[in-house]
């Protein structure tokens, strides 16, 4: 259906959209599944092997090598369209996993073999992260973008509540490997679902792949918002993956708590995000967007710090509420300015490019957990909120204010 720009911005008009529907619900039970086999990896690598740097480790083999690719799946996707590609990636990743299940219950799982499996599995990462992503600006109306991005941030938010608290319940009762098949599965079902998504654009005309490839990354550089976006968030997220690695290692080894526990702690963050990013999608944010994202970054700072001192697991599970607070105006912020201050002919490869700048941290930030959480929790939470604070500052000094969008950045790369 068509919505016309007058249309007063509401949730309800947001579902009318035509094919909306169908990709947000295959994005839930593919971030689901992603939440899913991030944290039973970590719980897989801590309970066999007893090994906090592989857990850091396989963390970082399964986001970074895929960020390193992503320029060519970004061009990818603006030349061959979204949906066969997100596909593709989802029968990747159920593939890989069951051969993790296969080889775990037969004894053939050595180290190498784990982290050469998850290296692969993450190749094919972008397509699916930003072909759902681009998706969004695609389909719905520009009057509806911060409701559309809050359904995005809440696609995330939902995984993170229900994936966590899925595995850490699985894995302490049926195992890892069990999780791990389950969350297999769970991509099967998103790549049949994600099947009948409509893609506005198809197959569109394109130049040389790896022409197109450097493109993205010559306009990502030369737009200051993207740029800016880069530095800081990528920084915030060094921090982001400190913490994943520092929280099981703080709950399982200095607090009596066990897998089910971590999974629940993830869990209610997400609770409490899901109503901060409803709020904040509610609202208008032009012209605030760094002052907000700036200050969710301090927040999630200060929730670092406090697990300093942290005493319980209730004290663990206050600070979890006070990062879920804070992702609300990060998220919403960081997708609407991305999608204002990028042409839409670019969103592929600019998004993707984007996408895994602003993500390269974390896979940075849990290898370096990994191998720093067995000397000094403390140093690990102290570095977290010192890459924080500096994160915000650059996100006030690196980030336009405005954006020309008539002089755009097609004729400066031709």
């Amino acid at each position: 259906m068509s919505i016309s720009t007058e249309i007063r911005p509401s949730y309800r008009a947001l579902l009318e959209v035509d094919g909306l529907p169908r990709l947000v619900g295959s994005m839930l039970l593919a971030r689901t599944a992603n939440a899913m086999v991030s944290l039973a990896l970590v719980l897989f690598a801590l309970e066999r092997y007893q090994s906090p740097a592989l857990a850091g480790l396989v963390t970082f083999l399964s986001i970074f090598p895929g960020l390193l690719v992503s320029p060519i799946a970004g061009a990818l996707l603006d030349r061959h369209g979204r949906t066969r590609l997100m596909v593709l990636d989802y029968l990747v990743a159920a593939t890989t996993l069951a051969l993790i299940v296969v080889l775990g219950a037969t004894n053939g799982l050595t180290e190498p073999l784990l982290l050469i499996i998850v290296t692969v599995q993450s190749l094919t990462f972008p397509l699916s992260t930003t072909g759902a992503r681009t998706l969004f600006p695609l389909l719905v109306p520009r009057p509806l973008w911060e409701r559309a991005n809050a359904i995005d941030s809440n696609g995330y938010v939902v995984s993170s509540i229900f994936g966590p608290a899925l595995a850490g319940s699985l894995v302490a009762t049926v195992g890892s490997l069990f999780t791990l098949g389950l969350t297999s599965a769970l991509y099967l079902v998103a790549a049949a679902v994600t099947l009948g998504v409509r893609d506005p654009l198809g197959v569109v005309p394109h130049g040389r792949l790896l022409a197109d490839a450097w493109a993205g990354l010559v306009y990502v550089a030369r737009n200051a918002t993207l740029r800016g976006l880069a530095l800081s968030i990528s920084t915030s997220n060094i921090a982001g993956g400190l913490f994943y690695i520092g929280l099981p290692v703080l709950v399982l080894s200095r607090l009596g708590g066990g897998p089910a526990e971590v999974g629940q702690l993830f869990a209610l963050s997400g609770v409490t995000a899901a109503v901060s990013v409803l709020f904040i999608g509610r609202i208008g944010t032009e012209g605030r967007e760094r002052q907000l994202l700036g200050g969710a970054m301090l927040i999630v700072g200060v929730g670092y710090a406090a697990l300093i001192v942290s005493p319980s697991l209730l004290a663990v599970a206050l600070v979890m509420v006070l990062i879920g607070v804070a992702t609300g105006p990060f998220d919403v912020v960081l997708f609407t300015l991305r999608q204002r201050r990028t042409d839409p002919a670019w969103l592929g490869r600019a998004f993707a490019v984007s996408m895994s700048l602003n993500f390269v941290g974390f896979p940075v930030g849990s290898a370096l957990g990994g191998a720093l959480a067995p000397l000094s929790l403390e140093a690990a939470f102290v570095i977290a909120l010192a890459l924080n604070v500096v994160a915000a500052v650059i996100a006030f000094v690196a980030i336009p204010a405005t954006h020309d969008e008539q002089s755009g950045l097609r004729g400066s790369i031709g």
